[in-house]
């Protein structure tokens, strides 16, 4: 098991997030400019070597209930990855050009599957369209119709 100054180590080289002491001598990491409201990236991470990593956007790890993954004997590449590809799913989306032209000013939702396929969906004129890239994918009457069909898909919203 690697040190809790070892962790640290590695968890400071992300220049992206900023370190926030809490209680116990217990340090959180939090990504300022995260696209959701999640914010910390690495919570609770203690002397005794415990700590927590955010892979809730993450399907390829075992979480708890809050999207959590205990590092405690994780080694450093196993950290390392885990805390970029954290980092990396919370960052907002750059939109292309393409993207920007279906949704203008509408509100979008981003939708993602295990395999990094991303799908938009926007209420347009009272319909919720889901699109790939530019082409339109499936258009539904209700939202609750458009969440389902995606959860169906083994989608789930980013």
């Amino acid at each position: 098991m690697l040190t809790f100054n070892e962790k640290l180590a590695i968890i400071e080289s992300f220049p992206e997030l900023e370190r926030k002491d809490v209680s116990l001598k217990r340090v959180n990491f939090q990504l300022p400019n995260s696209a959701s409201d999640k914010k910390n990236v690495v919570y609770h991470l203690h002397p005794n070597g415990n700590g927590f990593v955010y892979a809730g956007n993450l399907s390829s790890y075992q979480t708890d209930d809050k999207g959590m993954v205990n590092i405690r004997d994780f080694s450093g590449d196993e950290i390392k990855k885990l805390v970029k590809e954290s980092i990396e799913s919370l960052l907002p989306i750059e939109k292309s050009l393409a993207e920007e032209a279906i949704i203008g000013n509408q509100i979008e939702e981003r939708w993602v599957n295990k395999e990094k396929d991303h799908l938009i969906v926007i209420n347009e004129n009272d319909t919720w369209n889901i699109y790939f890239g530019l082409n339109l994918e499936e258009s539904f009457d209700t939202y609750g119709e458009a969440e389902e069909f995606l959860t169906e898909e083994g989608f789930h919203k980013v």
